[in-house]
């Protein structure tokens, strides 16, 4: 049987890891949420440039990216691998 620590580590792992996909799926939707809105503006040179970019959605991506890598780090301490 295994370890209730070990349990503990991979209930966490998973969350990271659920965490980390919805931070990246947000992310995602923020970006092109925000750009199809300026792209029905008159100005629309800041939607072919894309700049001055959002740091909001990269952010999101970012973070979700290194989620994930927490938590199949810790599921994979925690499977002993």
């Amino acid at each position: 049987m295994i370890n209730h620590d070990l349990t503990i580590m991979i209930i966490i792992g998973g969350i990271f890891i659920l965490l980390g996909i919805i931070s990246i799926l947000w992310g995602k939707k923020e970006e092109s949420a925000w750009y199809g809105s300026v792209s029905e503006r008159i100005d629309i040179r800041e939607f072919l440039d894309r700049s001055p970019g959002r740091p909001e959605p990269g952010s999101l991506k970012t973070g979700g990216k290194i989620c994930i890598i927490v938590g199949i780090t810790l599921l994979l301490v925690s499977l002993g691998i």
